[in-house]
């Protein structure tokens, strides 16, 4: 099992300088320290302007969500951000324990099937990061949910934006049964063609894009492959929160108004 201590900056000490970005994020984490030194972080966290970027865009996409899908049919996941050592976000991500029955040894972010006690999307999250990871909710400061995604097994699942503020007090525990290393990589990874390779796939009649991002640990004794809906739902997140798309297509073009307009030319 791997897991590498938060005093190593939670884990990824020595990030790759390449991946780091000028354009700043929608997620400011100076007004988060300034708003805590005045003693007004928790009274004024929901008025605070760096969430409202993220708050605007998403503004009343995914409102009726909650009561539409039902639990049996849900999942969330947790994409928790925390500041680098140069001031970049990065985001926690998993290695998928081998033990498990479904997608063993894959990477992904900590969540999971809502339960009955969960109150809502948020609630898994922070559960789930809890049993997986050993973190606790009282670090993370939720932001917003994101667009919902549909999985491969016809589960929504619905990523919860975090903060962690305080990454130095985050002791990872893994559980073994769930999860075999914990390990951080910079969320503007997502928006860049390096390390990154696509596949084009069939689900029954549907073709699809595969995103595939490849990131060497720090130590350069493992490659992690980060894919799959883990990898879509962090492409759409780095590009809410940085707004702007990523330099490489994320889907497959589309053929159908071309094959309508010629059709329509045909039958003339």
């Amino acid at each position: 099992m791997a897991c590498i201590a938060p005093s190593e900056s939670m884990n990824n000490c020595e990030a790759d300088q390449t991946l780091t970005k000028n354009v700043q994020p929608v997620i400011n984490f100076s007004s988060i320290l300034e708003d805590e030194e005045t003693d007004q972080y928790t009274d004024n966290l929901h008025e605070n302007s760096y969430i409202l970027g993220i708050k605007e865009y998403i503004a009343n996409r995914n409102l009726h969500l909650s009561k539409v899908i039902s639990r049996e049919k849900r999942a969330a996941v947790l994409i928790c951000l925390f500041e680098g050592l140069e001031g970049e976000l990065r985001v926690i991500l998993t290695k998928r324990s081998m033990k498990l029955s479904t997608h063993p040894g894959e990477v992904a972010l900590p969540g999971g099937k809502m339960d009955e006690e969960d109150l809502d999307d948020s609630a898994t999250a922070l559960r789930e990061a809890t049993e997986e990871i050993g973190l606790q909710s009282s670090l993370v400061q939720v932001i917003t949910n994101l667009e919902p995604f549909i999985s491969l097994h016809l589960l929504t699942v619905v990523p919860v934006v975090g903060l962690l503020s305080r990454v130095e007090e985050f002791k990872p525990a893994l559980n073994a049964d769930e999860v075999d290393a914990i390990f951080d990589v910079p969320l503007d990874m997502f928006l860049k063609e390096d390390n990154h390779r696509r596949l084009e796939k069939e689900w029954g009649r549907l073709k699809y894009v595969c995103h595939i991002f490849e990131y060497e640990s720090p130590n350069k004794q493992e490659i992690f492959h980060i894919g799959g809906l883990t990898a879509s739902i962090l492409i759409h997140a780095a590009s809410v929160i940085y707004q702007e798309p990523p330099s490489f297509s994320e889907y497959l073009p589309d053929f159908s108004q071309l094959q309508f307009t010629l059709n329509k030319k045909g039958s003339c």
